[in-house]
């Protein structure tokens, strides 16, 4: 369980830490959920990183 648990708690940590997302900025569901949602790609291509430099060249 704690296997699974790290998985999916370490975007959430690259959210908040990493992009300083510790409450919500805006009022409404549909702002902070477009919010999210750019900063989970965002947090997508950031543990891609690596792959994605070594796929360049």
């Amino acid at each position: 369980k704690a296997s699974i648990r790290a998985k999916v708690e370490h975007p959430f940590r690259l959210v908040k830490q990493q992009f300083g997302y510790a409450k919500v900025r805006y009022r409404g569901l549909v702002k902070n959920t477009a919010r999210l949602t750019m900063l989970f790609a965002l947090g997508n291509l950031w543990m891609a990183r690596r792959q994605l430099m070594e796929a360049q060249g």
